[in-house]
């Protein structure tokens, strides 16, 4: 399988992603909220529109340049989950907010004073999300009454009008069990909730709390409430997943394919995959560090150099120079922004080849 590939390759297994975000987005419906998936998982326009084909509500954008990509190939309704910060930007997101519907978040008062000016001058007002921090210090408003205080130092800038919240809930990813999933993802419901009716009570029209990522993405019973949640990796899942048992290897839709190029001994092989194929992202504690090889759990992937990976099993590998291993990353996001395009399978046959068209585009 994959045979026809030169290698290092990134391969889509579509049958499996395809089910990934139809599951994402039919299981969040029927608790009321609308999907709008994070793109920076994958950087890529065509598949983009293909969770818009499946019922998703809009996109997220980690950056400005992934959301100019984005509307530039016809998609018309943007979050950019990131403040818009220096003169630079502000141009840009002027223009690009001609071309689409176009919403950012605020997080400080000079941004938003930034983004108030610019829309004052355009003469238009911005919507923007008050960014709400999940418990990260990523740079969020912390919720219930900090986050009002925020909102009145703001409401006198009239290049900008506040119409929700936005909240990342990376504590999560720290949960490996489902009540621990499930108590802060609750949290997640009742803080954006309880900072929703105080803002209100002050005067504030809040209609959109965006909330949510891959892992509270997967119980949506504990975010009823709110009107949207942003999963990203869902589409294609990782280590980082699986080895914390969310999900299976059939539900790892992406894969890098390599090489055996060297055998220095029957327990030790060397691929042609190093840290520009596979990143340099780890886990030390799961024995394999760099990634999951899949149908032989035996090899363990210890070492990465540049352009090598470092293969060692504790019985004889049987390896041949040649042979063609599957390797599920510890961390998707960051492959797809390694290469140019990746190769969509189905049912062993190579279907289609998809460009990465943002890649690369993170200013």
């Amino acid at each position: 399988m994959y045979t026809c590939l030169p290698t290092p390759s990134v391969v889509i297994e579509l049958d499996i992603l395809e089910k990934n975000i139809r599951t994402m987005i039919e299981n969040a419906s029927k608790y009321g909220l609308a999907h709008r998936p994070h793109v920076k998982s994958h950087r890529s326009s065509e598949l983009a529109k293909l969770q818009l084909t499946y019922g998703a509500k809009g996109i997220t954008c980690a950056k400005l340049g992934e959301a100019e990509v984005m509307a530039a190939n016809g998609i018309n309704d943007i979050l950019i989950a990131y403040p818009m910060i220096g003169a630079d930007k502000l141009e840009r997101y002027s223009e690009l907010a001609k071309k689409c519907t176009l919403r950012s978040i605020v997080n400080s008062y000079e941004g938003a004073l930034g983004l108030s000016e610019i829309g004052r001058k355009s003469g238009v007002r911005y919507e923007v999300l008050i960014d709400i921090d999940g418990g990260v210090d990523r740079g969020g408003i912390k919720p219930g009454s900090p986050a009002l205080m925020f909102a009145r130092s703001l409401d006198k800038l009239d290049g900008i009008s506040i119409v929700g919240l936005m909240y990342y809930p990376g504590r999560n990813y720290a949960e490996h069990t489902l009540e621990g999933i499930q108590r802060v993802s609750y949290l997640e419901r009742d803080e954006l909730l309880v900072t929703k009716q105080l803002l209100e009570a002050d005067g504030f029209n809040i209609t959109i709390l965006s909330g949510g990522n891959t892992v509270s993405g997967k119980v949506p019973w504990c975010l009823e409430g709110l009107t949207e949640i942003r999963a990203g990796n869902y589409i294609f899942n990782d280590c980082a997943q699986l080895y914390f048992d969310r999900v299976a290897v059939e539900d790892c839709a992406l894969r890098v394919i390599a090489t055996v190029v060297s055998i220095p001994n029957e327990y030790t092989a060397i691929i042609d995959a190093g840290t520009k194929s596979l990143s340099s992202d780890s886990f030390p504690s799961t024995g394999s560090n760099y990634g999951f090889v899949v149908g032989r759990q035996d090899l363990q992937l210890f070492k990465l150099n540049e352009e090598h990976g470092f293969i060692k099993s504790k019985e004889p590998h049987h390896l041949r120079i040649g042979d063609r291993i599957a390797i599920i990353p510890n961390h998707a996001c960051v492959v797809t922004n390694l290469v140019d395009e990746v190769y969509g399978f189905r049912n062993t046959t190579l279907e289609r080849v998809i460009s990465i068209d943002a890649r690369g585009k993170s200013t």
